[in-house]
């Protein structure tokens, strides 16, 4: 093969390669999962969110030179936006008291986790998911509740604002 062809293929393969990554980068999903503990009797709460999109959302968000890998001043500002962005409902369309209980940075991901008591009867939970959804509107938010029997997902996506969960009897 001659050297130009050889620097023509390496070419398209580096541009084939480039555009697969610009297209991965517009796959935005987060997820969430809701833990019903029977341990603690609490709703435990855990968002996971890609360190790649937390980095470039800090710096939209607060500031340009917001560093979430080394700063934890941004890493708690983050929070604390996850936390203001989700909420879950009763069946009266009251909302949960969610605590902000930690963070932490684990390889390629941003964990955020919020908990409350647990009620003693679980109906219907109506569930708002806004998170990063301010700043790209093609978010992806995967919800899955678990401990309460089969596994139930809701997934945020479009122009979804609200969805609502049935839960049979609790286990």
């Amino acid at each position: 093969m001659s050297q130009t062809k050889v620097m023509l293929l390496s070419a398209l393969i580096a541009l084939s390669m480039l555009s697969l990554n610009v297209f991965a980068h517009q796959q935005k999903s987060g997820l969430t999962t809701v833990l019903f503990n029977p341990n603690t009797n609490n709703i435990e709460v855990m968002h996971r969110v890609y360190m790649h999109d937390a980095e470039h959302a800090v710096k939209t968000l607060f500031d340009k030179s917001a560093d979430i890998i080394n700063s934890e001043a941004t890493q708690q500002q983050f929070a604390q936006y996850v936390a203001q962005r989700f909420a879950i409902y009763d069946e009266m369309s009251q909302a949960f008291a969610l605590d902000l209980i930690g963070f932490e940075v684990d390889g390629r991901h941003f964990w955020i986790y919020q908990e409350t008591a647990q009620p003693a009867n679980i109906g219907k939970l109506t569930v708002r998911h806004d998170v990063l959804r301010d700043i790209w509107p093609e978010q992806n938010n995967l919800i899955n509740f678990e401990g309460t029997g089969e596994v139930k997902s809701l997934e945020f996506a479009d122009n979804v604002e609200l969805l609502s969960v049935e839960f049979g009897g609790h286990e």
